[in-house]
This record gives structure tokens, sequence and C-alpha cells, in this order.
């Protein structure tokens, strides 16, 4: 697939986010979609590898280590196939904005760096149409590192990509696997129009400059839903935002 779902004719519209591990994209989606609420618009919120479906089964093999490269990029297509045809395709019909953490670039970054034909795991996803907006998150790597850091005492092993034997050392694993991932987001970003974020400036900055570009892209009155149309600063949004939000997937 080739068009986005404007392209498509659907009256809803979909908006993903992109990022490294650590980047801090699903802080900024978080407050995007409060935002969103707060003005009374019709929102609904998916994140990668959310599937009722398949979630466990995923959980099951990677506490055992058990998935090669081509199994690991089978479940998460087949998630994504599930919420794909289950949420994000009525939603959409029905007018909605569908905010996405992580969309099918993710799979395209990722399960190329750990071996899979890039053609191949793109024909996999080819029933997908494209997000409306896409905004990749660029933060270097010892901040998406230490961000990580920050909220755990350590790794994960199949985010420092310790599976591929990169290194012992997982957290120089995680610098090598993360650098390849950028280096295939930034591959993509010229053809599939990826909005470039400075995911190194502070949060409030990133969210600004993320709603300014929604608002000049989007009319957003089209989204209205009946209710209230309280609004809320962005300082205040942030200050309050001490809930966890999505986990990094």
């Amino acid at each position: 697939m080739t068009k986005t779902f404007s392209e498509l004719g659907f009256p809803g519209r979909l908006i993903a986010v992109e990022g490294l591990d650590g980047s801090g994209k699903s802080t900024q989606i978080y407050l995007l979609k409060r935002w969103l609420e707060l003005q009374g618009l019709k929102v609904f919120f998916s994140e990668w590898n959310s599937s009722d479906l398949v979630k466990s089964a995923t959980s099951k093999g990677k506490k055992r280590e058990l998935l090669s490269p081509s199994t690991f990029s089978l479940i998460h297509a087949t998630d994504f196939a599930d919420r794909y045809e289950r949420q994000l395709v009525p939603l959409l019909r029905a007018g909605y904005l569908v905010l996405c953490d992580r969309y099918i670039f993710t799979a395209f970054a990722r399960d190329t760096v750990r071996g899979c034909p890039p053609e191949w795991v793109r024909g996999i996803y080819n029933f997908a149409a494209l997000p409306d907006l896409t905004f990749f998150f660029k933060a270097d790597l010892e901040v998406s590192l230490n961000r990580i850091l920050e909220g755990r005492p350590q790794l994960k092993y199949f985010e420092a990509g310790m599976d591929l034997h990169l290194s012992n050392d997982p957290y120089e694993s995680f610098r090598i696997f993360q650098g390849r991932i950028l280096e295939q987001y930034l591959a993509m970003s010229t053809e599939f129009n990826f909005l470039l974020m400075d995911a190194n400036q502070p949060i409030e900055a990133q969210q600004s400059i993320v709603r300014e570009l929604i608002a000049a892209k989007l009319d957003l009155s089209t989204f209205t839903t009946e209710g209230s149309h309280a609004e809320l600063n962005l300082s205040e949004q942030t200050s309050r935002s001490t809930k966890p939000v999505p986990r990094t997937r």
C-alpha cells in the first residue's frame, strides 16, 4: 500500500510516532492524546505489540529466547494485522483521530537489522495504508540509553539486541543495535515523509512543535465530539503527567 488513509477517503486520520527505544516518543504521544481529548476530539490510542491475540505468546517466546528473527517478525505482523482490522480501520472509518505508538516502520527497521530481507518484511505489511502524519523522534544514542536506565536498572535482552550476539556487553550491544536501527529509519525518512523531531530537546519544547504541526496540517474541528472543550496548558499537562506512559516496545 502506498496511499495514506486520507488519500483512500477515510474520514479519520492516523498519526504515528516512531523512534529508538528511549527516544521519548511514548511520552510525546501520551501528551498529544491528552491535549486532543481535552479539546473534545474523538481520539483512539494503539501501541505496538498490544493485541490480546498474540501478546501472551510473544511474552513467552521472549522470556524463553525461542524466537528466530523471522518468527519474531511474523508474530509482530500478526499483532499488527489484528489491531489494524479490529481497531484502527473501523475507528478511522468512524472519523477518529487514531494515535499509534509505532507503526509498520518499526518492523521495517528492526526486522531488517535482525537479518530479514527488506522486501519480505515490507510484503508482510503491504495490506496496511500509510499514516497521514508520521513523527520520527531522533535522539542521541546516549540520551536514549540514559532515559531507559532512569526508569529501570538494566536493559531488556531484545531491546539491547543481545539475540544478535553483537557484544557480550549489553550497553555496547544496545549502541550497535539501536545505531543500525537508526540508520534504517533515516533511510526511510524521505520515502515516507517523516516529520523529524529533535528528541534531545526538553519535553515541553518537543510537544509544542508537535501540536503546532498537527494544528497546521489537520482540520481538528472535523474530529469534534459532543462534550466539554476544556483546555489545559502545556506546563500543567506535563507537570500532571506523572502516571506511567505506555511502555517502550
